[in-house]
């Protein structure tokens, strides 16, 4: 499982504790609010209550009471509805017998003491509050106030909390993305400097004063690009000067050599076969030379000229052996490219030369453009490269299953790196696929 990152496990810290602020903040005030609505709530009611509870005791005290019109000169609206107890019978406004079952029994109590009170209860229609006032005699009032309104009030005022936490919450993801991006963008230098020395420019360093905080970073990573780049120029050197030296001895032993070879039809065949031998080893240790020659100047710039690539092709087609036609120019790709021509026709030979040794030989050379880029493709019809070498296969002294498979000696294993090298001159790169069919094909992309 891929662990989450930096950034995303910051940015969800933010957003929890924004909710969790959010949250207990919605909540106290939701409490609040509901407290003191009831609470207002109820002192309206019970004012009310006691208003229409001294209407009614006037209307129902007397010789001859009527207790349906005392009740009828209330004005109590649609929220309110009254009771009476009086003689052990319930009356409502309509003087029918009303549910006495929905005053609380501690309620009616508590008036048989001659005491006032209020209580909440649950009806079918939504939640109420019942105010109960003792009335002269045995009488007793009961006002039935609804509360459905304030509930739904209250609900609407949840959900608005509610929302108001999941937008803060959202708002504390977002700044904790961004906080994030602001304090890990010195890193971010850091990584995008790390990328440009992998990629070839030993010449990228890092202010160190662009970033206080991570002033040692900063200095530990250029003292790190300086001695890379004193390690490769001390190595490029070694390989330069090892290579040179040993040219004028290798020349000597190679003229040496023609000479005997010239002369092996008078020995014996066990001779021959040894010179012939050393002359074949010997033309391979030139080719290593050559080669590492070539590696230790690999770093210098690029001299661009317009170049006619198709025909620079054909003529390192031809100085192998074979066909011109192998030579296809893509529709819409131009016939000149501004490049380095020693290095393009260096690239060209050394991946037909790979693919004459370990591909069965080219089948198709295209050139061709896109993105702003060109590129050239050499394919073969070969076993292809497998997916856990092609990584390394660039790499030097490299050298891939099919050459051990097909007993290729003669290579030195410097040929792809080359090809690598110059394709880093041109600010491009080499890769290498599956030709539909079968077969490998390396594509190198220049800046032309």
């Amino acid at each position: 499982m891929k662990p989450i990152g930096l950034r995303a496990r910051v940015s969800a810290a933010f957003a929890v504790g924004a909710l969790l602020l959010s949250a207990c903040v919605s909540l106290v005030s939701y409490e609040l609010i509901r407290s003191t609505l009831f609470a207002e709530r109820e002192r309206t009611a019970v004012r009310a209550a006691y208003f229409d509870a001294t209407v009614v005791n006037a209307g129902v005290t007397g010789p001859s009471p009527d207790v349906s019109e005392a009740l009828r000169a209330l004005d109590t609206g649609a929220d309110r509805y009254v009771l009476l107890q009086m003689g052990g019978q319930w009356y409502s406004r309509t003087a029918e017998p009303a549910a006495g079952s929905a005053i609380p029994v501690k309620l009616r109590e508590m008036l048989g003491r001659g005491e006032a009170g209020a209580q909440r209860i649950n009806r079918d229609n939504g939640p109420a509050l019942v105010v109960g006032v003792p009335l002269s005699g045995s009488a007793s009032f009961y006002e039935i106030v609804s509360l459905r309104e304030l509930d739904r009030t209250l609900q609407l005022l949840a959900l608005v909390l509610a929302a108001v936490a999941i937008m803060v919450a959202a708002g504390g993801a977002a700044v904790g993305w961004y906080v994030t991006r602001y304090a890990l963008r010195p890193l971010t230098v850091v990584a995008g400097a790390a990328r440009e020395v992998a990629a070839g420019d030993l010449g990228t360093r890092i202010d160190p004063d662009t970033e206080p905080d991570l002033a040692t970073l900063s200095l530990a990573f250029n003292d790190m690009a300086d001695q890379l780049a004193r390690r490769l120029e001390r190595d490029r050197r070694f390989a330069a000067d090892v290579s040179h030296e040993l040219r004028s001895p290798l020349q000597t032993l190679e003229a040496a050599v023609s000479v005997i070879q010239r002369r092996k039809g008078g020995l014996d065949e066990r001779s021959a076969a040894a010179v012939t031998l050393i002359a074949a080893e010997v033309n391979r240790f030139q080719d290593l030379v050559d080669d590492l020659l070539e590696l230790a100047r690999s770093d210098q710039p690029v001299q661009r000229e317009p170049v006619e690539v198709a025909e620079l092709a054909r003529a390192v087609c031809r100085s192998r052996g074979l066909s011109g036609d192998l030579v296809v120019m893509l529709p819409g790709t131009p016939a000149t490219w501004r490049v380095d021509r020693r290095r393009v026709e260096q690239t060209l030979g050394n991946l037909i030369d790979n693919a004459i040794r370990y591909g069965g030989g080219p089948v198709a050379i295209r050139l061709g453009s896109a993105d702003g880029r060109c590129f050239l493709e050499v394919d073969d019809e070969g076993p292809g490269v497998a997916e856990e070498h092609r990584p390394t296969i660039f790499d030097r002294f490299v050298r891939g299953p099919a050459a051990n498979a097909r007993g290729g000696g003669d290579g030195t294993g410097l040929g792809l790196s080359i090809v690598a090298g110059h394709a880093a001159a041109h600010d491009g790169r080499v890769t290498v696929g599956d030709r539909p069919g079968g077969g490998a094909r390396f594509r190198v992309e220049l800046t032309c």
